[in-house]
């Protein structure tokens, strides 16, 4: 009896699906890099790994400029057009577009504070709050005012120093409609109103 040539190929598909699932349990990784130390497990793997040094970028946008190496950066850049949050808090009614996102938020609720200075201990939620915090021990003020020779530590301080030159004042009093360039000048003067006196002097 003749042999089914489709019986043949199906045989042969099978036997290369099960080859490429052992060298997950052997570990095995044949295909290597010529740019770097780096091997996979099949050839597919190793041409995506390759976008990392030709720079390719294949997956393109039709929202906006944006091109990616993987199809599925793109369809997670997708959810900055579309508005989709498919990651909700289960704590409140906050959502995300990343799942990196609410993980990160998830530290408000559990206090995780897990990036730690080195030079006095204080911990913070965010990595980005402790680089920020460094700035203190090391001095750096990265931020420099264009219209005089002020640097500060953060962006926002630099904004708020901005006011001075620009002569904005965003900070309004609703009792009577004076304004502020700070929000900490307004709540200062709105004790005049509530007749409150913080700051009393004893002998």
């Amino acid at each position: 009896m003749a042999r089914n040539p489709l019986n043949v190929l199906n045989v042969t598909g099978r036997s290369t699906s099960l080859k490429h699932h052992m060298m997950i349990h052997s570990g095995e990784k044949p295909f290597k890099c010529t740019q770097c130390d780096k091997s996979f497990r099949s050839v597919g793997r190793l041409n995506t790994h390759m976008r990392v040094h030709s720079g390719e970028k294949p997956f393109k946008c039709t929202q906006c400029d944006k091109s990616f190496r993987l199809v599925g950066h793109l369809n997670t850049h997708m959810r900055v057009h579309s508005g989709e949050k498919p990651f909700k808090c289960t704590q409140c009614d906050k959502s995300f577009r990343w799942d990196g996102h609410l993980n990160t938020h998830m530290r408000v609720h559990s206090g995780e504070k897990p990036f730690k200075c080195t030079q006095c201990g204080k911990c913070f939620r965010w990595v980005g709050n402790l680089n920020t915090h460094m700035r203190i021990h090391s001095g750096e003020k990265p931020f420099k005012c264009t219209q005089c020779d002020k640097s500060f530590r953060t962006a926002g301080n630099l904004n708020t120093h901005m006011r001075i030159h620009s002569g904005e004042k965003p900070f309004e009093c609703t009792q009577c409609t004076k304004c502020f360039s700070q929000s900490g000048s307004l709540q200062l003067h709105i004790v005049i109103h509530s007749g409150e006196k913080p700051f009393t002097y004893s002998m």
